[in-house]
């Protein structure tokens, strides 16, 4: 059973960079899709970046391309989330979540496996 667990939420002002990281226990196989989204206050949960545990296909909603990367270090069984250019309309609790298809959905109901989030906060 895959578990999630992310950290490095928190509060910074505009421009500022922050960096999430995302822990998963339990075996992760190659085809598995590790995506990040987000859910800001009274807001819908949306798609905000995944690639495949290989590292062989990352996807990027609009709004954060250029800015954010997703990556993954396989020995440490982490993904991580660089957030640069921080902007107030980034603020949200971001979430890990784990899909066990072999295809890099945008869409939250395709995902199997969800962390507890961490909340970012981005001041202007």
């Amino acid at each position: 059973q895959v578990r999630l667990v992310e950290s490095g939420g928190g509060l910074v002002q505009a421009g500022d960079s922050l960096r999430l990281s995302c822990v998963a226990s339990g075996r992760m196989f190659s085809w598995y899709i590790m995506g990040w989204f987000r859910q800001p206050p009274g807001k819908e949960r949306e798609f905000v970046a995944a690639l495949r545990w290989s590292g062989a296909t990352t996807n990027y909603a609009e709004p954060v391309k250029g800015r954010f990367t997703i990556s993954r270090d396989n020995a440490k069984n982490t993904v991580y989330l660089e957030m640069n250019s921080l902007k107030p309309e980034d603020s949200a609790v971001y979430y890990c979540a784990t899909d066990f298809s072999t295809v890099v959905h945008t869409s939250s109901d395709e995902y199997d496996i969800w962390g507890q989030g961490t909340q970012v906060t981005v001041s202007s």
